[in-house]
């Protein structure tokens, strides 16, 4: 039996996964692959002690290698990670890697190069874990024209918005307990303003659409400013909020746009809950198609990884126009479709309204929207707080476009009758 040889840089949380799964299921993995997988080179810069196996502390040992056949990068970044993985091609390696920010900033360069090459770039594990949403997406769904995906696509958001609606807890309080839980990082703005999930959903896109890496032109919110009681009125409005990365081909082009969004809590994505991940596809022949799972953790990441190498293995002997496509389509039928700015996206839309207790005020808010084209759907008024003169008017409007509705929103702030900014969260009903 033939064998392949593996050099797998980064021994932290996820390659020493990989190491584990690759070595327990070693005998499954030579069955389905049709050759030995060996690692037999490791670059890891605290260094390590493994019976049999090279152990570098210089990683580009690993890249220089010449019996190495796939490098796996697992050292995450995007400067020394670009680096290590443009040398690895240039030195005819293939390469395997978990890194969404790579990918997503700097996958173009690079797929240019493995192409130049004739070697293979596979990044399954770079979104949604351990879900094979690259492989669907790219081989399972290839004869379907893809109209729009949807994904909760970083398990530290979901955690801290499941948290909030099922105990009725505020976001600093549920953050500091997803710190504690290793869910979330000392600094947790990749997380929480959407960062993290911007570049999941830029890779998903250029897949799903046929166009090329454009990272810069994710629309990106978080969800730190989402209260307690938006969570709560959208319960009693039959929804739920998800911090949602949403791609959308539309005539005018291309939606992709990460923020917190309300989805009917009658869809299945609404009711995936704690760090788990999920990713709606809808498609014109098939319809719409669901992928869920865990979305991050040594082995369920390493499991995406495995695949890739026995993928990469498979197809060693293969000529490059064998191959499947980096991104599902040939290179050079990469399309230039516009990717449009969040100002041009339709969605509806849920507002919270701080008012003062007097007649008139809901109907000048209401011939403001209607001014501008926006119809209401539904409206819950609450009851001043004792000792106090506002209340809370929530609204959830029909699909309008954003700048208009950004337009009407400056209108009703300015009234004397209405305190401080209105709340503004969009609606997806992903029928």
């Amino acid at each position: 039996m033939n064998s392949v040889k593996v050099g797998i840089c980064g021994l932290g949380t996820v390659g020493q996964g990989t190491y584990d799964v690759l070595t327990r299921n070693s005998a499954e993995i030579s069955a389905r692959s049709g050759c030995a997988i060996e690692i037999t080179h490791i670059g890891a810069r605290r260094g390590a002690d493994i019976a049999g196996i090279k152990v570098s502390k210089d990683i580009f040992a690993v890249a220089a290698d010449p019996d190495i056949d796939i490098l796996v990068e697992l050292i995450g970044g995007t400067t020394v990670a670009k680096e290590l993985v443009l040398t690895a091609i240039n030195n005819g390696k293939h390469v395997v890697t978990a890194n969404k920010a790579l990918i997503a900033i700097h996958g173009n360069e690079i797929f240019a190069a493995a192409a130049a090459k004739g070697v293979d770039v596979a990044f399954e594990a770079s979104v949604a874990g351990g879900i094979p949403i690259i492989k669907a997406i790219r081989e399972g769904l290839a004869g379907n024209n893809v109209e729009w995906l949807a994904g909760i696509i970083n398990g530290t958001g979901n955690f801290i918005l499941t948290e909030m609606r099922d105990k009725g807890r505020d976001f600093d309080d549920v953050l500091l307990e997803a710190q504690q839980l290793g869910y979330a990082e000392a600094d947790p703005t990749f997380d929480v303003e959407g960062i993290d999930a911007a570049h999941k959903l830029v890779i998903l896109a250029s897949l799903a659409f046929g166009i090329p890496l454009q990272f810069d032109k994710v629309y990106t919110e978080g969800i730190t400013n989402i209260a307690r009681e938006d969570v709560e009125y959208a319960e009693e409005l039959g929804y739920r909020i998800k911090h949602l990365g949403m791609a959308r081909r539309t005539d005018k082009g291309i939606e992709l746009r990460v923020h917190p969004t309300m989805i009917p809590e009658k869809r299945l994505i609404a009711n995936v809950n704690g760090v788990m991940n999920a990713v709606l596809v809808m498609c014109d022949a098939v319809g719409p198609t669901l992928y869920y799972g865990a979305g991050a953790g040594a082995e369920p990441t390493a499991s995406a990884i495995v695949a890739d190498i026995i993928d990469v293995a498979r197809t060693l002997s293969a000529k490059p126009k064998h191959r499947v496509p980096y991104l599902a389509f040939q290179q050079h039928a990469l399309n230039d479709i516009p990717v449009l700015d969040i100002s041009d996206i339709e969605t509806a839309y849920y507002l919270r309204i701080l008012a003062q207790d007097k007649p008139g005020v809901l109907s000048k808010v209401a011939q403001i929207l209607s001014d501008a084209g926006i119809s209401i759907e539904a409206i819950i008024q609450k009851e001043a707080p004792e000792g106090q003169d506002l209340v809370p008017l929530i609204i959830l409007t029909s699909r309008s476009i954003e700048k208009k509705l950004v337009s009407a929103i400056a209108e009703i702030e300015a009234l004397d009758t209405i305190d401080g900014e209105v709340v503004r969260i969009r609606v997806e009903s992903l029928g």
